[in-house]
């Protein structure tokens, strides 16, 4: 065991809440033991050195136990007993030594006082002299070559000396217990290597600093130093012996501070030579130390307002030395004539201790591993032994500190160190309590993150091949185990982990980048947790299976034998009832029998009377019927002779005028025939020449008009076949006729069947009565039967829907109160989050406001120092590590919170505000139907523009006339050849009426359904085949147009070929299926028109349905509002008005979308026909031969531009990044953009461009834009964050910016709303959570800089518009007695109002709209701005006594609707901004309610729960009465206010917080719009961009 360093300050000197070492406080714990008796011990607060930490007990340790557990451990290491005692008895001398005081006899000497206790304990204790030790206490010998002099000391310097020998008491002690423990650890053999424990105080940084933290702090940078190099020196030669490719690194080499301290002219070598100076001070230490280093070395520094201190930078912190007390305690003087009066003591112990300070301070005395133990202490020995020892006595603390430090980094480099570092977690010795930045502080201090720093720039986590195979042999599977165990890793690591450069295979060893090993474990514990499961589910099944078996048995077991006991008790139950049947049967039998015979014999008398009456009776009905149905038969017949005969002469005449129109249609057209055909033989005269030259080319043709020809002889066999078909089907209709003749004359007969049996019937019938009473009688006792059943059926209903009551009852009540629960839990949850939230945001504001108080001194200081000082400047570790990775960091600078300078605009003048609430919401209606009638005019006028498409697309090239009139003659011929088919047709349905029997023909009949069906059939048959000869028709022509010249004239030429081709037989049967054909299409065109026109009849029929019920809603209304009064009636028709007009706009939006939709399908539709149009016309002018390409005009044609496919990216240059940050940010125009382009154009631009990066997977690019982009945000909030506007419009623009990332990341839970097309778009290369965060902070930051905005804005409008402006007239026109009127003296057109207050609301919210903020984003804005009014408005009533009155809470009730009526206009009432105003209305209430009773207090206590305790006293302090019919509030009335709200918890603070920020979220909103169809304008600048 060694000693290096030891901390003696310790023993005469502690810090707050610190202690000194244990053993004083054991020894004060144990001091009524009774071995401990005669060392005068007493509690620890009782002695100077053990009170001065203040804290001299530590929880959970037991000082007097742990006094046993040291003598257990001394007497385990051979000291002995008396050994121990003599210890003790040095402690506790010391202990009392330090109770000594002096009293001051002048400035330069002082003395003991007599008989002074403590100097007497410790003489006592010690065994020396009182009046010696109190002499050489106050005085010193100074020794001159000649002579020898006593001389006084001063009382300073006397504690001084006190302090030191105390010090040098302890440190000899505690050098003679480690040579005794060294003696009894030492072993003979000889030892060639040794395990060591160093335990060292880390770096100390306090108030007040001295010369004790200056030695630490300058041990901490040499093991700094060593600890770098020691582990810089591990990794390169674990990376050079496994030959894995390696970058040398730098690290922070401190050798320039620790030169500072221990080199020639450094800290320590002018500290020793102030020290030997005669007349030296800390003074003139300073100042040699100011002239040495000051502006020379970088390390070094003078503070501002110190000319006695010096900063030093070390490498954890910048550390303030106070000079005063350096140089003392670099003496650390002990005076000689002390040490030899305590040599000459009795006690043999301490005469020991300094007979060894010889050896222990000897530097060639070897210790028994052949290392020399140092301490720091001074040692003077007595003058009877000069020489070495003397000469090291007289070595300064510091040189004594610095040699044992280079024989401890001697040791250190010829060991193997290993390294513990022990970090406090918090400062109070608090359990479970962490504070992170005090640990952070440790770390850097320790220097681990300088360590981890080294350690991340390589692969800090390792593993041999055999050890990565045993951990992850449950990743591989049994193909991939191969015999080599190096290739199988490496075949499972590059399966694993895609990216090589996150591994490198060594010799040996597998090494990782940071987080590759844990990914490897997760997957690992992913894999066994599968198995685990597997495993768990196929016991836990054998187990319940098991248990359900084994239940199953005993369940069955016992109902075995449950059943047989049912069955016995059954069956016996069974016999009994039984028996008593049978003996009920017989006696009823017998009493029925008796009763029925009676019945039976007055029966049958009774029915033959009644039954002689009735048959005479029917016998006269029926004479009188047949009679009267005689008379009855002559005078219909007449009748129907009579009608008849009148209605035929009727049908005969319409018959004959029906006719006569027809006739004279048919001549009509048969005239315009002759006269068409007439002109065209004038026409045709002349032609034959012109015939014959085209005859040839007619005959080319006849090979394709044979074929033709074919097909049509084919169908005309196809129509040949279906007649016979028909004629067939006609002559079975015959025969079936004359089998229903036949059958007719078997229906006599059937019918006296008929005759015999209804006789029979008549016999089953009266059987059947008899059968039937018998069932009356049964059925009357089985329904008494039933009616019982029915009865206990339901009693037992009723029993089973109470006990379902009950239960349902109890669940409801066990669900309402889980709810409950719930519902507590979540608010608590919410709040603890929102708290949590503002919490983080409060701190983004804070370290945003350092961050620019930064900047400010930065920019301060770079105009102070415009030359640059020499030297090395050293940038701190922790910024150097990061700087890499998070650029964006340490360059991002925002707006300062400067005061707004507000310009106060002259307002309007104050008008009286005569007009009620109904004209101001008629007003709204009026603004609300003219919107309506605006959007209608849009959706017209899109409607239009709907039609023009249409009828462009429409559009054909104008037929020629010759074309024109080819038509006309072909429809003539199909009509006439269809009205033929029409008569043929009629004429058949005749024939067959008139040939075939009534019954037979009937339209209801079989023959004629049958009949009606084939020729259906077949007429639907001739319909195909007439689409398709017309389909031939239309090709043929369209061939011959395309064949012959432009020029000539084909009319003639395709009338004489239809002439000659009417000749022909095939032809003349192709002209009637083409009649037919038409005839078709004709009436296809009229039940189109049928059923168009009867879609309309149904959408009318569904308007008018909804009109009525619009109707009849507006008659409820109407009578629901007659009962109200005029005031809420009035209110109740406007809100149904608004609510009417709303959903009309909401219709009129969807149809405006609708119409959109249409013309951009339109608009597709025209693309793609001008695209065929423009094929065909290319196909035309191919087969037109150059002849005729010159006679025709050329005209010119629309080449329609093919678009291109873009991907939603946006492509630029590395060095046009400034430009594009340029242009798009620092000098973009909020104005402009929002009123012309789409909102959130900038975002979805960067996001274009942050996805192009991505595309080529350039990290740098990413980084650099992203970085820019943050900067220059920031950089234009700092230039204009006093303008709502541009705040706003960057507030949308980041989120919008962040939502892009979130959409677009690929993670499935931002991908929901996605278009397939958008998730084409997701990002593929990169992550960007940490960027998205970075945003979010930023998006945080500017919403509170528009909060602060909006604050300076309203600021001067509130107090004004909503307290002291008189929004109702009248109301508060008398003021309180004795109090100014405050507005009397501010002229009214200076004023603000509460409709500048809402003017000013309207503005800012159709700012943000504007710029397309999100509406969930617009809701927290808005209840931020409730809050601010309403905290401004009861802070000011507060503190006012002139506004405490009844008629001013009736101003801020209807201030306050106002502003709840604005919420409504906007549909924000859920935004939760009508709750911050809860406060100020409840105020307002309090105003107004009575204030007299009890009751009155409990029901206020009630109402204003919102309002503290406080503030309601307030309220009710300053309530001045304005007239006579109020009155003051009694101080008992307060007073019972305040004793009803005693136990109410709530805070004492009277006024609200103005300066609240609620904490702000940001919801995700992902967007609809298609990122390939955004254009960039060009009036923003970006050229130089182009779409990918």
């Amino acid at each position: 065991m060694r000693t290096y360093l030891l901390e003696k300050s310790r023993v005469v000197f502690q810090a707050e809440e610190e202690r000194n070492y244990h053993i004083f406080y054991q020894l004060c714990a144990s001091a009524a033991l009774p071995e401990f008796k005669t060392l005068r011990l007493g509690n620890a607060n009782y002695f100077h050195y053990t009170k001065q930490g203040g804290s001299p007990v530590i929880d959970g340790v037991d000082d007097a136990k742990e006094m046993v557990n040291t003598r257990q451990a001394c007497t385990l290491l051979g000291i002995s007993d008396s050994y121990q005692m003599g210890i003790f008895r040095i402690l506790a001398g010391i202990l009392h030594l330090g109770n000594v005081e002096f009293a001051s006899r002048d400035s330069d000497s002082c003395t003991v006082p007599p008989k002074h206790e403590p100097l007497t304990i410790f003489c006592d204790l010690m065994g020396v002299e009182y009046e010696e030790m109190a002499h050489w206490l106050c005085h010193r010998k100074l020794a001159t070559a000649t002579e020898t002099y006593i001389k006084p000391i001063s009382k300073l310097h006397a504690i001084n000396a006190r302090d030191a020998l105390a010090k040098h008491i302890y440190a000899n002690l505690f050098n003679w217990i480690v040579d005794h423990v060294n003696k009894a650890l030492h072993a003979a053999v000889k030892q060639h290597s040794f395990i060591g424990v160093l335990d060292i105080y880390g770096f100390e940084t306090f108030e007040i600093n001295s010369f004790e933290q200056f030695c630490i702090n300058y041990a901490n940078e040499k093991l700094q130093q060593q600890f770098n190099m020691h582990v810089f020196k591990l990794e390169q030669e674990e990376y050079m012996k496994e030959q894995i490719p390696w970058t040398l690194i730098d690290f922070y080499d401190n050798q320039p501070c620790i030169n500072l301290i221990e080199a020639k002219m450094g800290v320590l070598d002018l500290l020793d030579e102030e020290c030997k100076m005669p007349k030296g001070s800390d003074d003139s230490w300073a100042q040699k130390l100011y002239n040495t280093h000051l502006n020379k070395c970088a390390l070094f520094e003078k503070p501002r307002m110190s000319n006695k201190a010096f900063i030093i930078k070390h490498f954890a912190d910048k550390v303030e030395y106070q000079c005063e007390g350096f140089l003392e305690k670099n003496k650390d003087t002990v005076y000689e004539e002390q040490i030899r009066v305590l040599k000459s003591s009795k006690f043999k112990l301490l005469p020991e201790l300094f007979q060894d300070e010889e050896k222990v301070l000897s530097p060639t005395s070897a210790a028994p591993s052949g290392r020399v133990p140092l301490t720091r202490m001074p040692v003077k020995p007595a003058k009877a032994r000069p020489g070495q020892a003397s000469k090291e006595h007289k070595k300064t603390v510091g040189h004594q500190f610095r040699n044992s430090l280079h024989l401890l980094m001697e040791t250190l480099n010829a060991t193997t160190p290993h390294y513990v570092r022990c970090i406090k977690p918090n400062d109070f010795k608090f359990p479970f309590t962490f504070d992170e930045k005090r640990a952070v502080q440790q770390l850097r201090a320790c220097g681990v993150l300088e360590t981890i720093r080294i350690s991340a720039a390589g692969f800090p986590s390792r593993w041999t091949y055999q050890e990565f195979f045993s951990r992850y042999r449950v990743l591989m599977k049994q193909r991939d185990v191969l015999g080599d165990r190096k290739q199988t890793c490496k075949n499972v690591l590059e399966k694993l982990i895609q990216d090589k450069d996150k591994y490198q295979f060594g010799k040996t060893k597998i090494f990782f980048r940071a987080g590759q090993v844990a990914y490897l474990e997760k997957i690992r514990a992913d894999k066994l947790r599968a198995a685990c499961i597997r495993i768990q589910k196929t016991i836990r099944g054998w187990l319940m299976r098991k248990k359900y078996m084994r239940m199953r048995k005993a369940a069955i077991t016992i109902q075995r034998h449950v059943r047989g006991y049912q069955a016995r008790c059954y069956a016996k139950f069974l016999r009994r009832t039984r028996a008593a049947i049978t003996i009920q049967k017989f006696q009823r039998m017998y009493v029925v029998r008796k009763r029925y015979r009676c019945m039976r014999d007055a029966t049958i008398a009774l029915q033959a009377l009644l039954r002689g009456y009735m048959v005479r009776n029917k016998y006269q009905m029926m004479l009188r019927e047949h009679k009267s149905v005689v008379i009855q038969k002559h005078v219909r017949g007449w009748l129907a002779r009579r009608r008849y005969g009148r209605t035929l002469r009727a049908i005969v005449y319409l018959q004959c005028c029906y006719r006569r129109m027809m006739a004279k249609r048919e001549l009509k057209k048969l005239k315009i025939e002759a006269r068409s055909v007439e002109r065209y033989k004038k026409l045709h005269i002349g032609l034959e020449n012109k015939i014959m030259q085209l005859q040839r080319k007619i005959d080319e043709q006849n090979k394709e008009y044979k074929s033709l020809l074919e097909k049509m002889t084919a169908l005309e066999v196809t129509y040949t076949t279906e007649t016979e078909k028909l004629r067939g089907d006609v002559e079975r209709l015959r025969l079936s006729e004359e089998e229903a003749r036949s059958a007719t004359s078997r229906v006599l007969s059937l019918q006296e069947e008929i005759a015999k049996l209804r006789t029979e019937l008549h016999h089953t019938q009266a059987e059947k009565k008899s059968i039937e009473e018998r069932a009356d009688k049964y059925k009357h006792e089985t329904e008494q039967l039933v009616s019982e059943l029915k009865e206990q059926n339901s009693l037992l209903k009723t029993e089973k829907e109470e006990l379902n009551r009950r239960i349902h009852d109890q669940a409801k009540e066990i669900t309402e109160s889980m709810e409950r629960k719930l519902v507590e839990e979540t608010k608590q949850l919410e709040l603890d989050l929102n708290d949590e939230r503002l919490r983080y945001q409060n701190l983004l504001n804070e370290f945003s406001r350092l961050e620019e108080r930064y900047d400010d001194l930065k920019d301060e200081m770079n105009l102070m120092v415009s030359i640059p000082k020499p030297g090395h400047k050293r940038t701190d570790s922790t910024h150097s590590s990061n700087e890499s990775e998070y650029t964006f960091s340490s360059e991002i600078t925002e707006a300062e919170d400067l005061p707004l300078r507000m310009e106060q605009e002259p307002s309007e003048k104050k008008a009286a505000l005569d007009m009620s609430l109904f004209l101001k919401l008629q007003k709204r209606v009026s603004e609300l139907e003219q919107e309506k009638q605006s959007l209608q005019d849009e959706l017209d006028r899109k409607e239009e523009q709907a039609l023009r498409a249409k009828a462009k697309e429409e559009e054909r090239p104008p037929i020629r006339g010759a074309e024109l009139e080819y038509e006309s003659l072909k429809r003539q011929e199909l009509e006439s050849e269809n009205k033929k088919l029409k008569n043929e047709l009629n004429e058949l349905q005749k024939a067959l009426t008139e040939t075939r029997a009534p019954e037979v023909t009937a339209p209801g009949a079989p023959a004629y359904r049958v009949l009606l069906d084939q020729l259906t059939s077949v007429s639907e048959e001739l319909e195909v085949r007439k689409e398709e000869v017309l389909i031939l028709r239309s090709q043929l022509v369209s061939q011959k147009e395309a064949i012959q010249p432009k020029h000539t004239m084909t009319d003639a030429t395709i009338l004489l070929e239809d002439v000659q081709k009417m000749k022909d037989k095939g032809e003349i049967a192709q002209a009637y299926i083409g009649l037919k054909e038409t005839n078709r299409l004709l009436e296809s065109q009229l039940q189109s028109q049928r059923k168009s026109h009867e879609n309309e009849l149904e959408s009318l029929r569904g308007e008018i349905q909804s009109l009525k019920e619009e109707n009849n809603r507006q008659q409820q209304l109407l009578a629901q509002n007659l009962q109200l009064p005029p005031e809420a009636r009035i209110e109740a028709s406007l809100q149904h008005e608004i609510t009417r007009l709303t959903n009309e706009n909401l219709d009129l939006m969807e149809q405006l979308e609708k119409q959109d939709k249409t013309v951009r399908k339109l608009k597709k539709q025209l693309k793609v026909f001008a695209k065929k149009i423009g094929e065909l016309e290319v196909g035309q002018m191919e087969n037109i031969s150059p002849g005729q390409i010159i006679d025709e005009p050329i005209r010119p044609v629309n080449i329609p531009r093919k678009e291109k496919d873009f991907q939603g990216m946006l492509e630029y240059k590395k060095e046009d990044e400034q430009k594009l940050v340029k242009n798009l940010i620092l000098e973009l125009k909020p104005r402009g953009v929002a009123v012309n382009l789409i909102p959130g154009l900038p975002a979805y631009i960067l996001f274009m461009c942050v996805r192009h990066a991505d595309y080529l997977n350039d990290d740098q690019k990413v980084r650099s834009l992203l970085t820019s982009t943050i900067n220059g945000i920031k950089k234009v909030l700092k230039k204009r964050g006093d303008d709502f506007e541009t705040v706003s419009f960057w507030l949308s623009n980041t989120c919008r910016f962040l939502h892009c990332l979130k959409q677009y990341s690929g993670e499935e839970g931002f991908m929901k709303h996605n278009t397939p097309r958008q998730n084409e778009h997701c990002l593929t290369n990169f992550d960007l959570a940490e960027y998205r965060q970075v945003l979010s902070d930023l998006a945080i930051q500017i919403y509170q800089q528009l909060v602060r905005v909006l604050e300076n804005i309203l600021q001067p409008m509130i107090v004004s518009g909503m307290l002291e402006h008189e929004t109702i007239q009248g109301v508060s026109g008398v003021k309180p007695t004795g109090l100014r009127k405050r507005t009397s003296s501010i002229a009214d057109e200076g004023t603000y109002t509460l409709d500048s207050i809402i003017r000013q609301l309207n503005s800012f919210h159709s700012v943000m709209c504007q710029h397309g903020m999100d509406p969930e984003l617009i809701k927290q804005v808005v209840k931020q701005m409730f809050y601010i009014i309403g905290a401004v408005t009861l802070n000011n009533l507060l503190l006012r006594k002139d506004m405490c009155s009844w008629s001013k809470g009736m101003q801020i009730r209807y201030n306050v609707s106002q502003l709840e009526e604005w919420l409504r206009d906007k549909n924000l009432m859920n935004s939760g901004a009508k709750e911050t105003l809860e406060p100020l209305i409840q105020a307002a209430q309090l105003l107004q309610v009575k204030k007299k009773t009890d009751e009155d207090a409990e029901a206020i206590c009630s109402m204003c729960n919102a309002l503290t305790t406080a503030q309601i006293v307030k309220v009710l302090n300053l309530y001045t009465p304005v007239n006579e019919f109020e009155e003051r509030v009694l101080v008992s009335f307060i007073r019972t206010i305040q004793v009803r709200l005693r136990d109410r918890k709530d805070s004492p603070q009277l006024l609200m917080d103005a300066k609240h920020i609620f904490p702000v979220t940001f919801p995700f909103n992902p967007s609809s719009l298609a990122l390939e169809t955004i254009q960039i304008p060009a009036s923003l600048g970006l050229g130089f961009i182009s779409r990918v």
